[in-house]
């Protein structure tokens, strides 16, 4: 959970296929942030309109300090692991293959997460 005070906001994933390198595919990401309204006030966890985040390119590995593959905090996140898994629980992810359905397996319940349904919270 962020320090920051936060509204509540919804979380997804998309998987793609594209040619486009990680920094084209970053930069696009930043470009419709900024056209959504987003604005950068220099603080990790500020508030915001939209977040895109590029969790990982194929099985690409970089270590930061701009770019950083896979994300560094993708095995971490409930809210990233529970609609990857539900989009590709097989799927193997860098550096070791794990897959989205195994590191969710691996994480503790979160009773700030919520899944939403059809007809709201479930």
């Amino acid at each position: 959970m962020s320090p920051i005070p936060q509204p509540e906001y919804l979380n997804t994933v998309a998987l793609g296929v594209s040619a486009l390198g990680a920094e084209a595919l970053l930069a696009g990401a930043l470009a419709v942030e900024i056209e959504l309204g987003r604005r950068r006030d220099g603080r990790r966890d500020a508030p915001r309109t939209i977040d895109i985040d590029l969790l990982f390119v194929g099985d690409e590995q970089r270590p930061g300090p701009g770019l950083e593959l896979p994300h560094p905090r993708l095995r971490e996140r409930r809210f990233v692991l529970a609609p990857l898994a539900d989009l590709a629980p097989d799927l193997p992810l860098p550096p070791d293959g794990a897959t989205p359905r195994e590191l969710l397996a691996r994480l503790p319940a979160s009773p700030w997460a919520h899944r939403l349904g059809p007809g709201g919270r479930s």
